[in-house]
């Protein structure tokens, strides 16, 4: 099935920082709630890596299979594009990480509710069967959602509302009306994310018929969307900060915005798409940054 390098790329293991973001803010907004369990921590992130890895793969085949990636793409070699990987190899890279992804969050759903809450054990597992459904239709298919310009819904969806919301309650079994804002948070950055991806590449997804909300809106109007949302994000945190009461010390964490806001000002003067492809991962690790500072803060300074 290749080489273990190839592989690894193909995993896209830089990718992973932002996905796990979901989860570390859930687990704050858990702890927070006088809330925590390692088991469910551990098991939660090693879902979400399993998940995360399975939608890469499936990227890279759905990509692969279409011609969008190819000579005209900025960014890494592709697996399949490049030919490290082959087709049919690839196809069975995706069936075990589904396996595997899938094993691991039953344990994490038998972890967080046991034989004793069946009802939320079965809302989570198909929770679980429809992020799979999302990893892979993102690319993957005739009617690929990443195709039609919705690919921002769904990473707000299952990054944002589902990672931070669903991995808060696998601690609590509740949920409090104020969480919604810092998982709105995470949720436009994570989005934001992708967003910066589709306007680096409006040139040569436009030409391979990759409608991204980007290409349907523009290259400029893209970036006032991304403004709104890095901007939003703020909004939101800093409102869920002034509900929750923190003190000035309790929300250094707030300074991970400060990259983002001057990120923001290397986006609004850019002109050339390739340009950007550098900003990818200052918005993905000042993501992962913020979400690890507030676990900090909430868990050593209230």
């Amino acid at each position: 099935m290749g080489n273990t390098k190839a592989w690894i790329q193909a995993a896209r293991l830089r990718t992973l920082p932002l996905s796990l973001s979901g989860i570390i803010v859930g687990t704050a907004l858990a702890v927070l709630d006088g809330q925590f369990e390692p088991s469910i921590f551990v098991l939660a992130l090693l879902t979400t890596v399993g998940f995360q890895v399975t939608s890469n793969f499936a990227n890279d085949y759905g990509d692969g299979v279409k011609g969008t990636d190819n000579e005209d793409r900025i960014g890494p070699a592709r697996a399949l594009q490049s030919g490290s990987i082959t087709r049919a190899s690839l196809k069975k890279g995706i069936i075990i990480s589904v396996l595997i992804s899938m094993l691991i969050a039953m344990a994490l759903i038998y972890s967080a509710f046991g034989m004793e809450n069946f009802a939320y054990a079965l809302v989570f597992f198909v929770l679980g069967l429809l992020s799979i459904w999302a990893a892979i239709k993102y690319t993957v298919g005739s009617n690929a959602y990443g195709y039609r310009g919705m690919g921002d819904l769904f990473v707000f969806l299952f990054f944002g509302l589902l990672g931070v919301l669903g991995s808060m309650f696998l601690y609590t079994e509740s949920l409090e009306w104020n969480s919604l804002l810092p998982a709105v948070s995470i949720g436009f950055l994570c989005v934001a994310v992708l967003n910066l991806n589709n306007l680096r590449d409006v040139v040569s997804d436009k030409k391979h018929n990759k409608i991204t909300l980007v290409v349907k809106i523009g290259f400029d109007n893209g970036k006032r969307y991304h403004f709104f949302l890095i901007i939003t994000a703020l909004i939101c945190f800093t409102l869920f900060l002034w509900i929750e009461n923190f003190d000035w010390k309790q929300s250094f964490f707030m300074l991970a915005f400060v990259p983002l806001l001057i990120h923001l000002r290397k986006v609004m003067v850019t002109r050339t798409p390739g340009d950007l492809d550098t900003e990818l991962k200052k918005v993905a690790l000042s993501t992962f940054l913020l979400a690890l500072l507030f676990l900090i803060s909430v868990k050593f300074f209230l």
